[in-house]
């Protein structure tokens, strides 16, 4: 297929789009390129004949339509959206301009693009979402997200997704454009912004500064690897069923606290401090306004249905992070200049 993903420079769909390419995909890259996104996440697909790059904002609606008559695709993946709880918390209008606005954008150039097109039933609109739209679990393990789940969003970012969420499915039923929406755990792995847990924690200790915790670090999240992700995207891409969603997830609950410490012994293995352990860094600190207690996903849909399965352990997965960070310093030093990386957001209320 030609695929148009939106968002493609950015953590998860920079990952999207080196698994597309590596299944044979010709991929329509459109990135705004604001600062979580990087080319360098990109580097390996930049010159593949089978990649073309468009740097384009998603609230750019008037020349969205060029886009599609141009390059012709046979579905869309849209990822493009501001993803962190703490900046939506200092700054929502970014998030309502992007994740609402923006979905209201690609939604209608793809749907005139879909009907110019004779209204193929093998398109696919795909639209990547977040298992935060569904609020905040009990601490009984016997309940899980599943694609039944109420919504209950409780951040502006939550909330703004849950809206793109809902936009996609009433063009689904009013149009009938033939959509996807998946909705995922916690992700993690290179190419990370430092901003969200795991990189925080990792640049945080090699800088032998305060690795801060929120609360009481018993905030649980299911986390995902972000490969293991990506290759369930193109499967739903694939195989999914139109108008169907599919809740993605590895059942890896952990508390914040558990990582944070699990981090912390992969590095006193692998890049010892010369005094004490990376444990002793770990401060408590305010917690954020809103925190949702619990995320665990049910990935029985996905996987009884698509055939998904993870490749490896969380442990593995964490291992191979935390050492994609040793080794790439060139990646990720330039990021902490940029404007609020390393200071605590999030704090208003």
């Amino acid at each position: 297929m030609k695929i148009l993903i939106t968002g493609g420079a950015g953590f998860i769909g920079s990952a999207v789009v080196r698994v597309a390419i590596a299944h044979g995909h010709s991929v329509v890259n459109l990135d705004a390129l604001t600062y979580a996104a990087s080319l360098e996440s990109i580097a390996n697909a930049a010159d593949h004949p089978n990649h073309s790059f468009v740097e384009m904002d998603i609230r750019d609606h008037q020349n969205l339509d060029a886009v599609f008559s141009k390059h012709k695709p046979d579905a869309v993946m849209h990822l493009a959206a501001e993803s962190h709880v703490d900046r939506s918390i200092d700054g929502p209008r970014n998030f309502i301009e992007t994740n609402i606005m923006g979905t209201f954008n690609i939604l209608e150039a793809t749907r005139k693009y879909w009907q110019e097109k004779g209204f193929p039933n093998e398109f696919r609109f795909h639209h990547i979402s977040t298992d935060e739209v569904f609020g905040s679990l009990p601490s009984d393990p016997k309940t899980r997200f599943n694609e039944k789940t109420p919504y209950d969003p409780r951040s502006p970012y939550s909330a703004s997704k849950a809206s793109s969420d809902h936009l996609v499915r009433a063009w689904h039923e009013t149009y009938g454009l033939p959509i996807i929406l998946t909705n995922c755990s916690n992700n993690f792995g290179p190419y990370q912004f430092p901003e969200k847990l795991i990189p925080v924690v990792i640049l945080n200790a090699l800088s032998e500064t305060a690795i801060p915790i929120y609360g009481n670090g018993k905030n649980i999240r299911d986390w995902l690897y972000v490969d293991d992700h990506a290759s369930a995207l193109l499967l739903a891409l694939e195989k999914g069923k139109s108008g169907r969603s599919y809740n993605i997830g590895n059942e890896n609950e952990r508390t914040n606290l558990e990582v944070v410490k699990t981090v912390c012994s992969i590095l006193d293995r692998r890049h010892p401090r010369e005094n004490g352990q990376y444990a002793d860094l770990i401060t408590f600190v305010t917690d954020r306004p809103g925190h949702d207690a619990r995320y665990a996903i049910d990935p029985s849909r996905v996987r009884n249905e698509l055939g998904w399965q993870p490749t490896v352990t969380f442990e593995q997965n964490l291992e191979t992070t935390v050492q994609w960070y040793l080794d790439n310093q060139d990646w990720w030093k330039p990021l902490l200049k940029l404007p609020g990386v390393g200071q605590r957001q999030g704090t208003k209320s």
